[in-house]
C-alpha cells in the first residue's frame, strides 16, 4: 500500500536517537516550546465528561460502551478546550492521549496542555504523531514508577521531549494521504470481519443443533416444557441449573495464582495469553479461585455470553460468579461450555439479568441457578462434544487465518502512520484516489471494550465482553 513512497531527499539530524533524522524543512523543538500546562477546574462537574484512550484519543464518554466506575460527582475535574492535548499521566506509556475536539472535563489525574501557537499543528496530525509507537516508547523512558502499570509521565518530563513539526501545508498533505490509506485498510478489515462473522454463524448453527437436538436426525422429540427451548430428544432431561451446579466463593490469600480472563469469544483462558492492556491491580489477593471444570460467569457481561468452563486452576475477578459441578453431576464440563454459550441461553441471561441499561445488566446467582439446562445422557454428551470439535475445525482454522490477517493489516497501518508522520516517507505529490462517502467505513475497526487505560470499578478486572 505504500508502493512508490521514498525518503525525503534532504534531511537533517534529529535530537531523538530513535528518529536519527528529519526532513530538512521540518522543525524540531522540545514540547515546552509548543505547549504549556493548564489546570482549570470545573465547579459544577456538569460539562461533557471526556474519555482518554490509546485507541480513540479524546472522545465523549457518552459515546463509549464502558463499564468503568462512575463517580458521584465530577466537580473539581480538569477542564479542557478544543485543541488542548490531554494525557492520561498513568497510561502515557500506552499512548493514552489525544487532542480534544470538544470542551469538556477529564480526570484531575490527567495532564492538560494548551498549544502556545494554535496554528503550529493540525489536531489530527498531532493525534497521529504523539500516539505512534516510537513516541510511546519515549514516554515510557521518561516516565517514573515502580512497575510498568504504575508508570507516570509528569509534565516536566513530557515538556522536555523533542516534537517534530512539519510545515502546516505538509501536514494537510500527510493527513489526506493517511485518510485515503486508512479507508483502504478499513475496507480490507471489513471484508475479513464479514468472513469471520459468517464463519461464526456457521459454527453457532453446528453447536446449537448438536447441543439441543443431538446427532441422530431420526430421534424422537418431546416438548421440553420451555418455550424458548422447544423440543428436545426423548431420552434427554431438562433440569434447573441448581441441580447441576452450586455457587462457590473461595478466595486467594496471595493472588499469585494464574489470572484468568472470561470472554464471550474464548471463554475462560489465562490472561497471559491475551493481548490486553487493562488496568492491573496492585494485588490480586482476595480474587476468587476456580478449579478445572468450574463454570465462571462474568456477571456483568453474561448478556454477551461472557462465560465459560475453566480448563485450569486460577483466579478471576471477585465480581464474577464461580459455579462448581455438584458431586455426581451428569453435566460434562465440555458440553456445558458449548451449551451455555448458544444464543437461546444468552437471550435467557438477558431476560433474567437486572440493571438500568444493557451495559450494566447483571446475572445474579439465584437467577442463573433457576435456568433450565438440557441434559443428554453422559455418553451422548461425549459424542456431541466430539462431533462439534470435528464439525467446527475448518471454521476455526479459517477464523484464525482471518484474525491473523486483520492483525497484520493493523500492524502495517500502524507502521505506515509512524513512518509518514515522523518524516521517514515522503507523501508530497502522491496521487490519491477520490474519497468515497461510505460512512460505514467509519465504524470498521472500532474498539469493542471500553477504555483500557482508566481505573476500573472495584472488583472489576476490565475484561468487558473481550
Amino acid at each position: 500500500m505504500s508502493v512508490g513512497l521514498t525518503p525525503y531527499p534532504t534531511q537533517t539530524d534529529s535530537a531523538l536517537p530513535w528518529l536519527e533524522s528529519i526532513p530538512a524543512d521540518w522543525h524540531e523543538k522540545r514540547a515546552k516550546y509548543f505547549f504549556r500546562e493548564v489546570d482549570e477546574r470545573t465547579t459544577s462537574g456538569e460539562e461533557e465528561l471526556l474519555s482518554v484512550s490509546h485507541v480513540t484519543g479524546v472522545t465523549p464518554r457518552s459515546q463509549k460502551n464502558v463499564t468503568m466506575f462512575m463517580a458521584e460527582s465530577y466537580s473539581d475535574h480538569k477542564l479542557c478546550r478544543p485543541g488542548d492535548l490531554v494525557i492520561n499521566t498513568m497510561w502515557a506509556w500506552m499512548a493514552a492521549l489525544g487532542v480534544a475536539r470538544h470542551t469538556g472535563i477529564v480526570s484531575p489525574a490527567y495532564a492538560v496542555y494548551r498549544p502556545k501557537d494554535p496554528d503550529a499543528f493540525l489536531p489530527e496530525f498531532l493525534d497521529h504523531l504523539l500516539r505512534t509507537k516510537p513516541y510511546a516508547a519515549e514516554y515510557r523512558c521518561r516516565s517514573t514508577g515502580i512497575r510498568s502499570s504504575r508508570l507516570r509521565l509528569y509534565p516536566e518530563k513530557f515538556l522536555g521531549i523533542p516534537i517534530v513539526c512539519p510545515p502546516r501545508s505538509e501536514q494537510v498533505q500527510i493527513l489526506a494521504y493517511l485518510n485515503a490509506k486508512d479507508r483502504q485498510f478499513r475496507r480490507l478489515i471489513r471484508a475479513k470481519r464479514r468472513l469471520i462473522e459468517l464463519l461464526n454463524e456457521q459454527k453457532q448453527a453446528i453447536i446449537h443443533h448438536a447441543a439441543t437436538r443431538g446427532l441422530d436426525p431420526n430421534v424422537r422429540l418431546k416438548p421440553s416444557g420451555i418455550a424458548w427451548l422447544g423440543d428436545v430428544p426423548e431420552g434427554w432431561e431438562v433440569r434447573r441449573a441448581k441441580y447441576s451446579y452450586r455457587e462457590v466463593d473461595e478466595r486467594s490469600e496471595t493472588g499469585s495464582e494464574e489470572l484468568l480472563s472470561v470472554s464471550h469469544l474464548t471463554g475462560v483462558t489465562p490472561r497471559s495469553e491475551k493481548n490486553i492492556t487493562m488496568f492491573m491491580a496492585s494485588s490480586y489477593a482476595g480474587h476468587k479461585m476456580c478449579e478445572p471444570g468450574d463454570l465462571v460467569i462474568n456477571t456483568m457481561w453474561a448478556w454477551m455470553g461472557a462465560l465459560g468452563v475453566a480448563r485450569s486452576a486460577g483466579i478471576v475477578s471477585p465480581a464474577y460468579a464461580v459455579y462448581r459441578p455438584l458431586a455426581g453431576s451428569a453435566m460434562l464440563p465440555e458440553f456445558a461450555d458449548h451449551l451455555l454459550r448458544i444464543k437461546p441461553y444468552i437471550s435467557e441471561y438477558i431476560c433474567r439479568s437486572t440493571g438500568i441499561r444493557s451495559s450494566r445488566l447483571r446475572l445474579y446467582p439465584d437467577k442463573f441457578l433457576g435456568i433450565p439446562l438440557v441434559l443428554p445422557p453422559r455418553d451422548e454428551q461425549q459424542q456431541i462434544v466430539a462431533a462439534i470439535t470435528a464439525g467446527t475445525r475448518d471454521a476455526n482454522e479459517a477464523i484464525g487465518h482471518a484474525n491473523r490477517a486483520v492483525d497484520l493489516l493493523r500492524e502495517y497501518r500502524t507502521r505506515l502512520i509512524a513512518d509518514v508522520v515522523t518524516g521517514k516517507l515522503d507523501v508530497r505529490g502522491v496521487e490519491l484516489p477520490p474519497l468515497d462517502d461510505d460512512s460505514t467505513l467509519d465504524e470498521i475497526d472500532a474498539p469493542d471494550d471500553g477504555d483500557a487505560q482508566e481505573p476500573l470499578e472495584a472488583g472489576e478486572d476490565g475484561d468487558g465482553p473481550d
